[in-house]
């Protein structure tokens, strides 16, 4: 919005001027601020694909066991983002005898 006001005051002359200097730099025009919300998300990024990762784990161990799992708690699996509790999942479904288990032996 800000470039757009910019460029709405400025010649078109002064505008393709300073369009093409930007170009050439590899400056990142962002402030502080934005970096820093920018790093946070690749962060809750990175960790909800650790447990959508673990999620799918859990039950692709439980489906090469054998074990069916019914759709809702194959959904609070793939809902859960509190890897420990994921973590205590994965250990627990490679030894139990049914979804239902997986419950109780989970931490």
């Amino acid at each position: 919005m800000y470039a757009d006001m910019v460029r709405a005051a400025l010649p078109r002359e002064v505008w393709d001027h300073l369009e093409e200097h930007l170009k050439t730099e590899t400056y990142e025009y962002l402030s502080d601020w934005a970096r820093e919300n920018i790093a946070k998300g690749r962060e809750v990024g990175r960790a909800e694909g650790k447990a959508q990762g673990k999620a799918e784990a859990i039950l692709t161990v439980l489906a090469a066991r054998g074990i069916r799992v019914p759709d809702e708690f194959g959904d609070k699996i793939r809902k859960c983002r509190d890897l420990e509790w994921l973590d205590g999942w994965i250990r627990a479904a490679v030894t139990v005898e049914s979804a239902d288990a997986l419950l109780d032996d989970a931490l």
